[in-house]
């Protein structure tokens, strides 16, 4: 407690030293002072000892109620010193200032009412001295007094809005980068998780035919290499970026994979595949990837059914095994959550049935040209 550093502070440090700046102003009045004699003077010190604990004053307490009682105490000194002499008039820019600190527009034009008639009163009972200073020019300088409030307070209004913008900025690049990782999660668990599924199922096979067939153990184990260099390339593109991807090149990946699992794959309506827009292909490459994946790894199918349908402005696809089914996990895991979020971009749905095996029936609208082009951007 007292070994810490003393703060001479006056002012709170967040406003800097444009407070102390305003302390030269107060001069011109002090200087007024000291040519009066007698009571005049003593109440004249008063009141600028006064006027400097109010100026101190409404800066602590601008988030508190305590803020106008300050405010006015300042206007009522500005009032007695203005009937004093008419020249301490240019202390209202003290009042026109701190009026633009208030946000809402009822505390403002009520406080902004009370300093307006305040200073029309002064003037009125110094009117003859008013007049004899040169009318012209104080009505010239009571025009800017009376404008500042609105100006410092449009400028306050701007610096808000715009400080909330920067906010508002801020939060929507976290939520793009969270966004990005999720879909960087996403699109590994689609691309590598098929690949390695793959992977494992040959590795399977080279360690039941390494003592029983050497040579077939070799084939499936260049296999494997040649599956890991394509698991490789997909890693080069997904840090480069996502390339699009095709029915047809997904539907032969998903054949071997099948075939490899010793699920015998069938395909319907395969004529279609080259019809479907680039960005609908996408996302149906990624749902069939990972339902092909969800059957290897969950169903014990022996048959593989997948079909392509084109509706009246949709596109179909279905894939049908005649396993055991999904169980709650297999049927909330990633991959059907994965699928769900793909085809939410696209208006799409997803539909699933687990009875007598399961059936997965992806279907999303057809994308034009128009809507392709907005959703790329």
């Amino acid at each position: 407690m007292f070994g810490g550093k003393l703060d001479l502070r006056i002012f709170p440090k967040r406003y800097g030293y444009f407070p102390y700046v305003f302390l030269i102003y107060l001069l011109f009045p002090a200087y007024l002072i000291s040519l009066e004699s007698n009571w005049i003077m003593v109440i004249g010190w008063g009141l600028l000892i006064l006027f400097l604990i109010s100026y101190r004053q409404i800066y602590v307490s601008i988030e508190s109620s305590a803020f106008s009682y300050w405010l006015i105490v300042q206007i009522l000194i500005i009032f007695m010193f203005t009937l004093f002499n008419v020249n301490n008039i240019f202390l209202g820019y003290f009042p026109a200032y701190f009026l633009s600190w208030y946000r809402d527009n009822k505390s403002f034009y009520l406080a902004y009412t009370w300093f307006i008639i305040s200073l029309l009163l002064a003037l009125i009972i110094n009117y003859q001295s008013f007049i004899n200073a040169g009318s012209l020019f104080y009505l010239i300088y009571l025009m800017i007094m009376v404008i500042v409030p609105f100006g410092i307070k449009s400028m306050n209004s701007r610096i808000e809005l715009e400080k909330k913008l920067t906010e508002a900025n801020e939060r929507i690049e976290e939520l793009i980068k969270r966004d990005e990782r999720m879909r960087i999660a996403r699109d590994l668990h689609d691309t590598l998780g098929h690949t390695f599924s793959l992977v494992t199922l040959k590795a399977q096979l080279v360690s039941k035919l390494v003592d029983k067939d050497a040579k077939r153990a070799r084939i499936e184990a260049s296999e494997i290499e040649r599956i890991s260099r394509i698991a490789l390339t997909q890693v080069r593109e997904l840090v480069s970026d996502m390339r699009s991807l095709s029915i047809a090149e997904v539907l032969v990946e998903s054949e071997t994979i099948l075939q490899s699992a010793g699920i015998t794959f069938q395909l319907k309506g395969e004529g279609i595949a080259n019809d479907i827009p680039s960005i609908s292909q996408n996302i149906l490459s990624m749902c069939l990837k990972e339902a092909v994946t969800n059957v290897v790894k969950h169903s014990e199918a022996r048959n593989c059914c997948i079909t392509l349908k084109q509706l009246s402005g949709k596109i179909q696809l279905v894939i049908e095994d005649d396993g055991i089914g999904f169980d709650k996990k297999g049927v909330n895991g990633n991959g059907l959550h994965g699928i769900s979020e793909r085809l939410e971009l696209v208006d799409g749905k997803l539909e699933v049935q687990v009875e007598q095996g399961s059936t997965l029936t992806v279907t999303i609208p057809i994308v034009t040209k128009n809507k392709e082009a907005a959703l790329s951007s």
